[in-house]
């Protein structure tokens, strides 16, 4: 095969906020898939928060993106050479090849998907790694019961728009928390929410008891930093709080100085954080549900799309200061 291939590797890493400068487009040849490998043409990248982390050499649940390899991240695509007895060209996978164009895996180390009912993005979403961290972050550790408050924040993202759905199919109130009017209005209109507050607006506590004139049971965090803050002051006694992201405190130089950390121990709050990996072994009871949930059209979804991988560096600028409005993608073909 003669085409090149196009990677965006890791230029440097960020002090503080990311810019397109740590980042840096080569070009390679197509590599060759050797005994039991496959050759995948990527036609979809996935965009998330982690990757701020990844950028990151501070010590975390996995090791940093190396300077100089392509950076790392999810993608489907399609099988263009095989040399593993189970795939054959034209299948569609799930991959963690990362942002280029082409790449080659083992045959074993990818998930063959059915493109054919469900836009193949979607396993990159709804029905990957965010729908699967929201479906065990709420039943798992947020386990909420029926006629409980539950608030959300990042409700229009990918992950905070399928914890809000799930908890009102379990008879909740929900409120999201979001930023601007249009993404408030999609998260009640559209997703169904009780009611989402626009933090932008800057009345976030007035706002919150008067959404939630109970209190909150259960608080779905993806934003941290001062949000968390300001959740800490309307917990309910024995609620409970996931730490699935702190988006808000990714791109700090300095951590956070939180005050309310006393609301954990008067109101004997559990709050946990999440990884996914954590239910790896676990991850078909997730999407046997989210499955039947999409096909039944119990679920509603939504994409902001980036065209070209040159452009997949402003995406993931724009995810982290919440200019995304649902899942965050790429696409390369």
């Amino acid at each position: 095969m003669t085409t090149m291939n196009r990677q965006m590797v890791l230029a440097s890493r960020p002090q503080g906020a990311v810019t397109v400068e740590n980042f840096r487009l080569v070009e390679a040849p197509v590599p060759a898939p050797g005994e039991g490998e496959v050759l995948v043409k990527n036609e979809w990248l996935s965009l998330d928060p982690y990757m701020r982390g990844r950028m990151s050499d501070a010590k975390s649940y996995v090791p940093p993106a190396a300077i100089g390899a392509v950076m790392v991240g999810q993608t489907v695509g399609e099988v263009v050479e095989s040399r593993h007895p189970g795939l054959r060209p034209g299948d569609k996978v799930l991959t963690s090849l990362g942002w280029q164009l082409y790449g080659t895996a083992k045959g074993k180390e990818l998930t063959l998907i059915d493109a054919s009912r469900i836009p193949a993005s979607y396993y990159l979403g709804i029905l990957g790694m965010p729908g699967i961290t929201a479906w065990f972050g709420l039943f798992e550790i947020g386990e909420p019961k029926a006629g409980e408050t539950v608030v959300v924040s990042a409700a229009s993202g990918a992950v905070g728009s399928v914890v809000g759905q799930l908890a009102k199919s379990e008879g909740c109130r929900v409120v999201g928390i979001a930023g601007g009017r249009k993404k408030r209005d999609y998260v009640v209109n559209e997703l169904g929410f009780d009611a989402c507050i626009d933090y932008k607006a800057g009345k976030l506590l007035e706002e919150l008891r008067a959404a939630c004139p109970t209190g909150v049971d259960v608080y779905f965090e993806n934003v941290g930093g001062e949000m968390l803050d300001m959740l800490l002051r309307v917990m309910n006694v024995h609620s409970r709080i996931v730490v699935c992201g702190l988006i808000a405190e990714y791109n700090a130089t300095e951590p956070y100085g939180y005050k309310m950390m006393r609301s954990v121990l008067v109101n004997r709050i559990r709050m946990q954080g999440m990884i996914v990996f954590d239910w790896k072994e676990r991850y078909g009871e997730a999407l046997a549900d989210l499955g039947a949930r999409l096909s039944a059209g119990k679920l509603r979804y939504r994409e902001s799309i980036v065209e070209g991988l040159e452009n997949a560096p402003q995406g993931l600028i724009a995810l982290l200061s919440g200019g995304n409005f649902g899942k965050q993608v790429v696409k390369l073909a």
